[in-house]
């Protein structure tokens, strides 16, 4: 992407926004205490989070990250574990420092934004009102709205559609791998930092990955290195 033509920002939501990891987790161990199961370490649920919560579950109930439950298991575990986290989503999340302002500064910036997140759209709407972010988005697109999740592109693509945005005018700033992925998927440029989960693993060493722009400690600091590097536009409200 060449700088100037940046018109549009796509932002995934857990660990990059907001550290979700302790509503997940509750609602995980008490899924989990649904089974007769130990609660897992807060760190152990957030080294699951990045696929959906469909996947979560399977982990979770598991406790591996490759693992699976059997079709019935499932199905208890997901109603329960749906039905925990909309209890528990927003309780104990904490809104990384910096991001209102950061997400401010963009749209002063002229830029779109659109929210990306692999999280359901019954949990994502309400956990960005009530955390006060949802004023800042021009577009949510939640894991449920399309046929796949990332690290598939479709969620960009979604997120593009409603923006009226061809890929290859936005970046997409993320905290994973499957984010990544995604935006060179997608044709996007991408931003990843450092304050999110990505599977357990640190994002340091995605470094150099294709379609990968750079990696920043916050979202704060991603912000503050685009509005540097992309001129300033006029924004424009249109659809």
């Amino acid at each position: 992407m060449m700088a100037g033509e940046l018109r549009g920002v796509l932002i995934d939501l857990d660990g990059t926004l907001m550290d979700t990891a302790p509503d997940l987790a509750a609602a995980a161990n008490r899924m989990r205490a649904d089974f007769g199961l130990p609660p897992l370490p807060l760190e152990r649920v957030a080294a699951f989070v990045g696929k959906g919560a469909e996947v979560l579950v399977h982990r979770a109930l598991t406790d591996d990250l490759n693992g699976r439950v059997d079709p019935e298991a499932f199905a208890r575990g997901r109603a329960a574990f749906y039905a925990h986290y909309t209890a528990e989503n927003g309780l104990q999340a904490v809104v990384f420092e910096r991001v209102p302002q950061a997400l401010a500064q963009l749209r002063a910036h002229g830029l779109k934004l659109a929210c990306v997140t692999n999280k359901p759209k019954e949990f994502t709407k309400p956990l960005l009102t009530k955390m006060g972010l949802a004023s800042y988005f021009d577009a949510v697109v939640a894991g449920d709205e399309v046929a796949e999740k990332k690290p598939h592109p479709a969620l960009l693509f979604e997120a593009c559609r409603r923006l009226a945005l061809s890929p290859v005018v936005v970046k997409l700033i993320g905290d994973s791998a499957n984010d990544a992925q995604a935006a060179h998927a997608a044709g996007c440029g991408c931003v990843l930092v450092e304050t999110g989960y990505n599977e357990g693993e640190g994002v340091a060493s995605l470094a150099g990955a294709p379609g990968l722009d750079a990696i920043f400690a916050t979202l704060a600091e991603a912000v503050r290195w685009i509005v540097q590097l992309h001129p300033a536009r006029a924004r424009d409200v249109t659809k």
